[in-house]
């Protein structure tokens, strides 16, 4: 290979012993090849996935025509790695470096080739700003606000991470700051490669103006794809340079037209294409004709978005009145008038998203068109049996802590296999279309390395959020921050909610307003059922429109003041007082005549000993197959999904007419919190401990959720429209609610004691749904709510309730610290994306389920030593090599993993040694060996610090 080729006559040379990619190929691979492959992949992308208003927008900011942003931007992604052109990154290379280090051009300070510190993104902030202004691009006194500083740093952060921003001495003097940038020499020769780049790829135009923050992380992340897709060794090896090649213009005029033409085949391949919204009535989206809810979305969205353009829809209705269907119809309006190129819906938990994936699969499979590469998105999300593909059975290539593109589902013109690029790390967001855990789009808006990408991957989308009343204070902030950027990216969104307040509501709505430009607060009062739209173009928010509900129903309610006496010895039942006699008696109808019950516990432990409790009252009952179930979130991973799927066949929709009418034998689930995020459970009787308004509200959309008709019920049920909610409300000998201290802070006692009281003052006779709902769930929050209170009463409630927003503020006040600014905050300086507390780390984002603390992985101890991954010892604990545990392997750990509380585990537990390539693997780092060991009954047992800790059929449990 030749070392150089003079340029035009201009005494600047290519030097082709300048590498960018080494790693797998038969030989180094020339920078300027990869700098040109990146442009070219670029521009695939700008014309398959970018949709015409973002391309109009990034072309108005900038001051130039559609061509000529084109190919600006093209020139720009090939910049990305100007920076490989510095003596740290080419001594990687020994062979490669030999060469130029005897080059006396090739000069730099002593040492500089060991700046293993300065990156070779780092290289390329410095460089590109000096190059850009040398180009001619906009210049400004404070350098952060020059146009030329802005790319730069674009390009700087396409690792992930945006540098900080430069000032005006270092950029007139470099290597003076940074030697590892060398000297003219190596200095002159990232000028030629900038030269040429720009003059292959026609880039001759010069902006007049920056990217605002909103579009600039849409080229950034733009850039970072094409440079994954370009740094495939597939995609390298058949542009490899022949001997003797030399990097001449006409040269370097070939590369560039071979890499153009294989740059379509690489998006193809990928998967990176754009959904359609084709379908625009709702019996071509769904077989079923509209609700009553989503009938009046039919006939109004349209006609509002067709005068004012797309923006927000919030729906509020109670459970099982058709929210997930209506919000699919609303995006589709929304998504076909803001020309968007996909969808992400995010729910709460893994549970329901797992829940609701084949939901979203059949709807693309009706009423989209184009690319609809379906992506499901959650750490766990390669263990989800609903989704089928190559790699169902052996898991997928690892993603960071926290995400997993574990399921690609194709579309009709697709072949399942072409969506394996899509499930490589951090690359869920990319496809057209996800669901996914919520904590995965909210960190977008934490400064986690390639949050930039994951705003990219949300821009140009209908963002869907279910469950919006669900989040805590922390989460609440993050997405109202998250809600922020997709109004100043112009994206679609729609929030869906059971029980929404109007505050909330308010504060969501107006987060997204900010973005679009409207900083006026508004006043939200949501209708319920109903919905209302916020046009992104003007901030108006539409008056709320009530639809009705078909399902209008009368929830019976009925308040049991129990004694709460817990022996908290894992193997122990409730005793004494009267919860247990309570539980009982409520159950016996269940027993003796049939039907089904749900019993919601407030702690996992309380489940487990309601659980047995129960088996021992009802030994007939728990003697059939079915006829007692435990269901709560610490069980080993394969485990709950085996019961979780058991329950929705036993409580789930009836399948035809002779099941509707048939009465079903009698069955009790024990659950948590947990059987909340089920989609779709029915039972004839819901009791539930005392919980907040809200979580009871949704615990009682469980009951008689779905007709059965007059025989499909059992007797003691009564009427199938009435649901039966029975709620345990703890107490002291003075029948004033008590809090047991077993259940820590799971739930707020102020909030407890209001929903006590309101249930016994005000829904004597049953609560109606919907016209009840909002009115309760407001009064429940109201200030004035401790007014009807006397004396020591109204005191206790009012240290409670200010307690309660003392803990508000300070979680909201934590996600401010360590969320990212807003978009107008960003002026310029995308290092505002990046800059961060020490400690932020995804682990900071946990969903309602499964926020235990940490998780454990629990390994059988044979009696020859071995430690498998079954009781049995079928399943060896696999060693993996040296690269850590193959796919497959992979997942038969992962089916073991279950969450437990982090006081389980004090200090630096580390429990049993984990095999060393685990390490490599990012889902294990975190993961607690436990090696247990035959303790009787069916249990297995290890003593971890001062307490023993058990698995059994219950699940873990812990003890002194």
């Amino acid at each position: 290979m030749m070392k150089r080729e003079d340029v035009g006559g201009s005494g600047l040379v290519v030097d082709t012993c300048m590498w960018g990619k080494q790693k797998g190929l038969p030989r180094p691979y020339p920078v300027v090849c990869h700098l040109l492959d990146t442009a070219a992949v670029f521009l695939a992308l700008w014309d398959v996935v970018v949709g015409a208003r973002m391309r109009e927008r990034i072309a108005g900011a900038l001051g130039l025509s559609a061509e000529e942003t084109r190919a600006v931007l093209a020139f720009w992604a090939g910049l990305h790695d100007l920076g490989k052109i510095s003596p740290p990154f080419q001594v990687q290379v020994p062979e490669a470096f030999a060469a130029v280090r005897e080059d006396p051009v090739y000069r730099c300070a002593p040492g500089a080739e060991a700046e293993r510190g300065f990156r070779h993104e780092m290289a390329t902030h410095w460089a590109v700003a000096e190059l850009l202004a040398e180009a001619g691009y906009p210049g400004h006194r404070r350098v952060k606000a020059a146009v030329s500083h802005q790319v730069a740093q674009l390009l700087g952060g396409h690792h992930g991470r945006f540098g900080v921003a430069l000032k005006a001495q270092q950029l007139a003097a470099p290597s003076a700051y940074q030697p590892g940038l060398g000297e003219e020499g190596w200095a002159a020769q990232r000028r030629v490669h900038f030269a040429e780049l720009r003059r292959v790829v026609g880039a001759g135009a010069v902006p007049v103006g920056g990217l605002p923050a909103e579009l600039a992380v849409v080229v950034a992340g733009l850039v970072v794809v094409a440079d994954w897709l370009a740094s495939q060794e597939k995609a390298i090896v058949p542009l490899l340079p022949p001997s003797g090649w030399a990097g001449a213009p006409a040269e370097l005029d070939e590369h560039w037209r071979r890499a153009r033409a294989a740059a379509q085949g690489l998006v193809r391949e990928a998967r990176l294409g754009r959904a359609e919204f084709t379908a625009d009535r709702f019996e071509d989206m769904f077989p079923f004709a509209p609700n009553l809810l989503q009938r009046d979305l039919v006939e109004g969205l349209p006609r509002l978005v067709g005068e004012r353009g797309s923006g927000l829809v919030l729906v509020t209705a109670p459970t099982g009145d058709g929210k997930t269907e209506a919000a699919l119809f609303a995006a589709s309006v929304l998504g076909r008038a803001a020309g968007a190129r996909g969808l992400y819906f995010a729910l709460p938990t893994m549970a329901t998203a797992d829940g609701m994936f084949p939901r979203v699969a059949e709807f693309a499979g009706r009423a989209l068109g184009g690319e609809r590469a379906l992506t499901l998105l959650h750490s766990m999300a390669r263990l989800s049996p609903v989704y089928a593909g190559p790699d169902a059975d052996t898991g997928a290539d690892a993603g960071d802590e926290g995400e997993s593109a574990g399921g690609v589902v194709a579309g009709r013109a697709t072949a399942v296999e072409a969506g394996q690029w899509l499930r490589g790390p951090k690359r869920g967001l990319l496809a057209p279309l996800g669901v996914g855990t919520v904590d995965q789009a909210l960190a977008a808006v934490l400064p986690l390395v390639h949050n930039a990408l994951r705003l990219f991957g949300l821009s140009e989308k209908v963002f869907v959020v279910d469950e919006a009343h669900a989040y805590g204070p922390w989460m609440h902030q993050l997405l109202t921050r998250l809600l922020e950027w997709l109004g100043a990216m112009g994206a679609p969104v729609v929030l869906l909610s059971a029980t929404l307040t109007g505050r909330v509501a308010t504060s969501l709505v107006d987060a997204y307003r900010r973005g679009a430009g409207f900083v006026e607060p508004s006043r939200v009062e949501p209708c319920y059922p109903g919905w209302l739209f916020v046009d992104a173009g003007t901030g108006e928010v539409s008056a709320p429109r009530a639809t009705g509900s078909a399902r209008e129903r009368t929830v019976r309610v009925e308040v049991h003041q129990v004694a709460w006496d817990v022996d908290e010895q894992p193997d122990a039942v409730v005793v004494s007082g009267g919860r247990r006699e309570a539980l009982r008696e409520v159950l016996r109808s269940v027993a003796e005549e049939g039907g089904t019950a749900l019993v919601c516990c407030t702690t996992v432990a309380e489940a487990q000993r309601t659980y047995r409790d129960l088996c021992g009252a009802f030994p007939a009952l728990a003697g059939t197959e079915g006829g007692v179930r435990l269901l709560h979130s610490r069980y080993p991973a394969g485990v709950r999904q085996r019961i979780a799927a058991e329950c929705e066949a036993a409580y789930g929709k009836p399948g035809g007419p002779e099941e509707v009418a048939r009465a079903r034998p009698g069955s009790i689930l024990v659950a948590t919190q947990v059987v909340e995020q089920s989609l779709d459970l029915d039972f004839d009787l819901v009791v539930s401990d005392l919980a907040p308004l809200a979580q009871l509200l949704q615990r009682a959309g469980r009951g008689c959720r779905h007709e059965r008709g007059a025989s499909g019920r059992p007797g003691w049920a009564g009427d199938e429209d009435e649901p039966r909610l029975v709620v345990l409300e703890p107490v002291d000998r003075k029948k004033v609610t008590q809090v047991p201290q077993s259940w820590g802070t799971v739930y707020d006692p102020g909030l407890l004691h209001r929903t006590a009281r309101l249930l016994r003052t005000r829904v004597a006779g049953g609560i109606a749904v919907p016209g009840d709902v909002q009115e309760l769930v407001d009064a429940v929050y109201a200030p004035e709510f401790v007014e009807d209170l006397a004396g020591a009463a109204r005191e206790e409630l009012r240290r409670m309730d200010a307690e309660r927003e003392a803990r508000q503020m300070v979680e909201r006040q934590q996600a401010s610290m360590v969320e990212i600014c807003a978009p107008a905050d960003v002026a310029g300086d995308l290092y505002a994306l990046s800059v961060h507390e020490a400690g932020v780390t995804e682990e900071l984002l946990t969903t309602r389920l499964g926020a235990d603390g940490r998780r454990v992985l629990c390994l059988y101890e044979q009696p020859d030593g071995a430690l498998t991954l079954d009781e049995a010892g079928a399943v060896p604990l696999p060693r993996g090599g040296g690269n850590g545990p193959s796919r497959k392997e992979l997942v038969q750990i992962l089916r073991g993993v279950a969450p437990v509380p982090g006081s389980w585990l004090p200090g630096e537990a580390a429990g049993e040694p984990a095999p060393a390539g685990w390490a490599k693997q990012p889902l294990l780092r975190e993961v607690v060996l436990l090696r247990m060991r035959p303790a009787g009954d069916g249990a297995w047992a290890c003593v971890l610090g001062q307490q023993t800790i058990r698995v059994s059929p219950v699940g873990l449990e812990a003890a002194p």
